[in-house]
């Protein structure tokens, strides 16, 4: 059974870092990419960031570009969303999800989804 858990996200003032997992597990993290989106409340699901587990290729949304850094262990099928320097604005629940293509989007969200994992909230106050 394929599965993506995400995990870590909190309460955090602005100006402070978070740094999410998600872990996958039911698949080889080969040839596939894997992607950070995310939902505030009353908007739709931005993607964040996505990285290839080919090459480690990563392209982040203009909104966190230079604040967040997308790394992967593939060794353990695990990536990690790294977020610095948080805005109340990057309060959301974000979500990690697969897709069986190791291309990325270059606006940072995946060309497609075809796992999604559980979201985790992401709290910062101003």
């Amino acid at each position: 059974e394929v599965q993506l858990q995400a995990s870590g996200g909190g309460l955090v003032q602005a100006g402070g870092s978070l740094r999410l997992s998600c872990a996958a597990s039911g698949f080889t993290f080969t040839n596939l990419a894997i992607g950070w989106f995310r939902q505030a409340p009353g908007k739709g699901r931005e993607g964040v960031a996505c990285i290839s587990s080919t090459d480690g290729t990563a392209y982040y949304a203009d909104s966190v570009k230079g604040r967040f850094t997308v790394s992967s262990d593939n060794a353990k099928n695990m990536v990690y969303l790294q977020m610095n320097r948080l805005k109340p604005e990057d309060a959301a629940v974000y979500y990690c999800a697969a897709h069986l293509s190791d291309v990325c989007d270059r606006s940072g969200a995946l060309m497609g989804v075809d796992y999604w994992g559980q979201g985790t909230q992401v709290t910062v106050s101003s």
